[in-house]
């Protein structure tokens, strides 16, 4: 019905740059807030960074000024640069999305969420 399919993890020494994708397939009839969460081992799961379907966005308190959160609506794509990455950092993030489907001659709208992508900052 709907994926969410994440890219652009890997090993990066502090102080290094990423960038996360993810892309939406499926039966898209619209895409609302988008967003990027992280967990790392033993910890709960937290909001990275948002943006809704007018571009506003918001950050953690943790990567304020580091990361940055876009969005490219014709390709139904989220993006997260990291930038002055922190072994801190080191968690698995994943990409969520409120999405509208068609179903029928309706929609619904649902949260969707990727498998996830590792992100590892260390030296």
């Amino acid at each position: 019905q709907v994926q969410l399919v994440e890219s652009g993890g890997g090993l990066v020494q502090p102080g290094g740059s990423l960038r996360l994708s993810c892309v939406a397939s499926g039966s898209i009839f619209r895409i609302n807030a988008m967003g990027w969460y992280r967990q790392a081992p033993g910890k709960q799961r937290e909001l990275v960074a948002s943006i809704t379907s007018g571009a506003n966005t918001n950050y953690s308190d943790s990567v304020k000024g580091r990361f940055t959160i876009s969005r490219d609506n014709a390709k139904n794509t989220v993006y997260l640069q990291m930038n002055s990455l922190k072994p801190e950092d080191t968690a698995v993030y994943y990409c969520n999305a409120d999405i509208a489907r068609y179903s029928g001659p309706y929609y619904l709208t649902n949260d969707y969420w990727g498998q996830g992508t590792q992100v590892t900052v260390s030296s």
